[in-house]
């Protein structure tokens, strides 16, 4: 009794069929190729006498086109008598596979292309880096055989004017011993037929002299403009060395910024003194930053912080223009940008973030051991990371890569700042213990808490507060 095929069945059956084919058509391309070549060889053949004359030639050619266009027609009822032995679904699944055959290969192709794309931008980069290292090292020995030439012609330049000297000397004696002889008429002659060579002699040492002395001095120009060069990169990488006076006014402030807010003003009021005689001073500048940064966080009045935000903001960007790889620059930056975006709109906060971001990250590339740079970047993270959904699509907007971050970066680089300087800030404390908090870790949130709450105040900010009496409910349950 025959049993209907399956699925399976008629898989393997359509696989089969495919694999004929694929046979079928290798076959009939092999007969193809075998009677290309034939016909090739024929027409390369000299034809015989009874073939000879153009016309012979062209019924050789239809010849073979037909021979070749019977040979297509087999190959083509092989196939059509394969495909029709097949049943409806057969046929379904084998346009299937074949489908999925054509759609390989069409990938395959454009990957092969974008594969031959990127072979070429990989050869045009290795073609620029070996240029470039060849013209450097031409520029290199270019250097070093110029230095060696002003060498060798110094040294035989003294050789040689040593040389003239000795000839000129033997010549004075020589003239001296026949002017007291007796023939003085003779010696005079002789010596000015002996005078006329040793000018031409002397004539060209001058010229070469000179020869020598132009190329010195265009080696000494081109090592100067080199050095002045190499004077210019180094002096941008040495801190600015103050003069006496303005390194007290700064030691002073350094002093008075660690006070408490009548200090700090009166450290304010100092630099704003000073501000026309040492405002070219990125050292006084970025103080004056920090000074304006105090004087926002005593002020009361929110217009008042505002101004205060955006002049020292103003002070520290003329610093960074005037070093843009001392550290302290780069922070005050970032820490007054970070006041200014707080007076701003969602729109503004968001830019605003970005540069923060930027600078806090040359701050930590310059010196990676100060707390407050690692404060700022994890209040960034952690204000990224607590995004609501307009801000996120506003950032979305704004940005092509929209910020991204989590609360384990916050915590991390908070914990960083903690470990750093242990204690130097209560707001830092606050904030270990709100992202333990958020992250589900109650016990270690709580304890947090209770060491933020035995840390005197460093800031009387509006979100510390707030923070503080959030994680305060922590310290009632466990009580």
């Amino acid at each position: 009794m025959n049993t209907p095929l399956g699925r399976n069945g008629l898989i393997g059956l359509a696989v089969g069929a495919t694999a004929g084919l694929g046979l079928i058509a290798f076959i009939i391309y092999k007969e193809i190729s075998r009677r290309r070549c034939q016909r090739l060889q024929l027409e390369a053949r000299p034809a015989p006498c009874l073939l000879d004359g153009p016309d012979a030639a062209a019924l050789l050619r239809e010849t073979l086109d037909a021979q070749e266009a019977e040979a297509q027609q087999q190959a083509l009822a092989a196939v059509e008598a394969v495909v029709q032995g097949l049943s409806p679904e057969q046929q379904l699944e084998l346009r299937n596979q074949l489908d999925q055959v054509l759609s390989c290969v069409s990938s395959l192709r454009s990957e092969v292309a974008e594969l031959r794309g990127g072979l070429q931008d990989i050869a045009l980069q290795i073609i620029q880096d070996v240029k470039k290292g060849v013209e450097d090292s031409q520029r290199v020995r270019r250097r070093r055989h110029v230095n060696r030439e002003r060498t060798d012609s110094t040294s035989s330049s003294s050789i040689y004017f040593t040389a003239s000297q000795g000839v000129a000397s033997t010549y004075e004696e020589t003239s001296e011993g026949g002017y007291s002889t007796a023939y003085a008429d003779s010696d005079y002659t002789d010596r000015d037929t002996d005078r006329e060579p040793e000018q031409e002699s002397e004539e060209e040492e001058d010229e070469s002299c000179a020869t020598v002395l132009t190329l010195r001095q265009d080696d000494s120009q081109e090592e100067e403009v080199d050095e002045e060069e190499e004077e210019d990169g180094r002096l941008q990488l040495v801190t600015e060395v103050p003069s006496g006076e303005l390194a007290l006014l700064l030691a002073q402030s350094d002093i008075l910024h660690t006070g408490d807010a009548s200090l700090k003003a009166e450290g304010f009021q100092l630099l704003l003194d000073n501000r026309a005689e040492y405002g070219d001073s990125r050292e006084f500048l970025w103080r004056l930053a920090r000074a304006y940064s105090d004087m926002y966080e005593s002020a009361k009045d929110k217009q008042e912080k505002k101004s205060y935000a955006q002049q020292g903001q103003q002070e520290a960007e003329l610093a960074l223009k005037k070093n843009s790889l001392n550290a302290e620059c780069h922070k005050w930056f970032a820490v007054l940008t970070g006041l200014t975006s707080q007076h701003e709109s969602t729109h503004s906060k968001l830019r605003s973030s970005h540069i923060l971001k930027e600078h806090v990250d040359r701050a930590i590339a310059l010196r990676d051991n100060d707390p407050v740079c690692f404060y700022l970047l994890g209040r960034w993270c952690y204000e990224v990371a607590t995004l609501d959904w307009l801000e996120k699509k506003t950032a979305a907007a704004l940005f092509q890569s929209p910020p991204s971050s989590n609360l384990h970066d916050a915590l991390e680089n908070f914990l960083k700042a903690e470990e750093l300087s242990p204690g130097f800030s209560k707001t830092v404390r606050l904030y270990i213990a709100k992202c333990h908090q958020e992250l589900g870790n109650i016990s270690e949130a709580t304890n947090w808490t209770e060491l933020a709450m035995k840390t005197p105040a460093d800031t009387d900010d509006e979100e510390s507060s707030k923070l503080e009496a959030q994680l305060r409910v922590l310290i009632d349950k466990k009580m």
